[in-house]
């Protein structure tokens, strides 16, 4: 929803601004000069992707339909599992959680928390990290590694499309002053044309410029900059898991280790030490 609403407020204050201005809209539909700049841009984000980085971009837009669901609401829950799982654990022995990780989806425990147990993302990182920590053959300190590691991977793979979109970003100006340029040759190869007449060639070449500037700053590079922000979001679900999950190896109690969680959120979203004592109190281990 934040993303349509963006986009008609640039829509509305560009166009509108035109009309006010005492302008009209209809010189500035030029569909050769879409076709040369989205055909080149097209072209170039072919050009510089292999199909592999091509299939994770056009993925990502999946991604942008729905508004973050990473806010307090999320992080509660998640903690509130991670809480639970771990409390459990430590009164009836890691091997009593052994069913909750290796089927997520057929937990009681994951299902008394839908809001965090409907990411996959978030139950496959719990549910194989605790079961490593469950065999014993992994230290803290390899577990730590194993887990930056993974998150590394996952920033790198989340960059793919993101690079993509602003890069495509970034050279829709020159596009546009391609476009431009090849509108002002035609225009100027026309001998035969009047001032009136060569003035309005010329015009419509110079809003090449602006579509390449309009496109590529009002809606491309938005688009990529919302992706690279929720992909901060993700990590940071995944380094309050990390922590939390260190903190219980090194034999912190579950209600301090949920703790070390939420210090690891971003203040706009972190809930209060009390508002997360309050909320794990009032649950019960199944």
């Amino acid at each position: 929803m934040l993303i349509a609403i963006g986009f008609l407020i640039v829509v509305v204050s560009v166009f509108g601004g035109v009309l006010l201005a005492g302008g009209r809209l209809g010189p500035l539909f030029q569909p050769a000069e879409i076709l040369m700049i989205a055909g080149a841009a097209l072209g170039a984000f072919v050009a510089s992707n292999n199909s592999q980085s091509m299939r994770t971009t056009v993925r990502a837009f999946k991604r942008l339909r729905p508004a973050s669901g990473y806010g307090r609401a999320l992080y509660m829950d998640l903690m509130g599992l991670l809480y639970e799982l771990l409390t459990k654990a430590r009164r009836e022995g890691a091997l009593a959680i052994e069913a909750d990780i290796e089927d997520p989806s057929n937990s009681a425990l994951f299902a008394a928390h839908p809001v965090a147990s409907a990411d996959r993302l978030i139950t496959d990182f719990i549910a194989d990290y605790l079961r490593l920590t469950a065999t014993g053959s992994v230290g803290p300190v390899e577990l730590d590694e194993l887990m930056l590691h993974e998150i590394e991977v996952f920033e790198l793979e989340y960059e793919v499309p993101v690079r993509s979109l602003h890069r495509t970003a970034d050279a829709m100006p020159a596009f546009g002053i391609v476009a431009a340029v090849l509108g002002v040759v035609h225009a100027l190869s026309w001998a035969s044309a009047g001032p009136d007449q060569l003035g309005s060639m010329i015009a419509h070449a110079l809003v090449g410029t602006f579509l390449g500037l309009f496109i590529g700053y009002g809606f491309i590079a938005p688009l990529g900059s919302r992706l690279e922000r929720q992909g901060a979001e993700v990590v940071k679900v995944l380094q309050c898991i990390r922590v939390c999950l260190l903190a219980n190896i090194h034999g912190y109690a579950p209600r301090i280790a949920v703790e070390f969680g939420r210090k690891a959120l971003f203040s706009t979203e972190r809930p209060t030490f009390l508002e997360l004592e309050a909320h794990v109190r009032g649950q019960h281990v199944i």
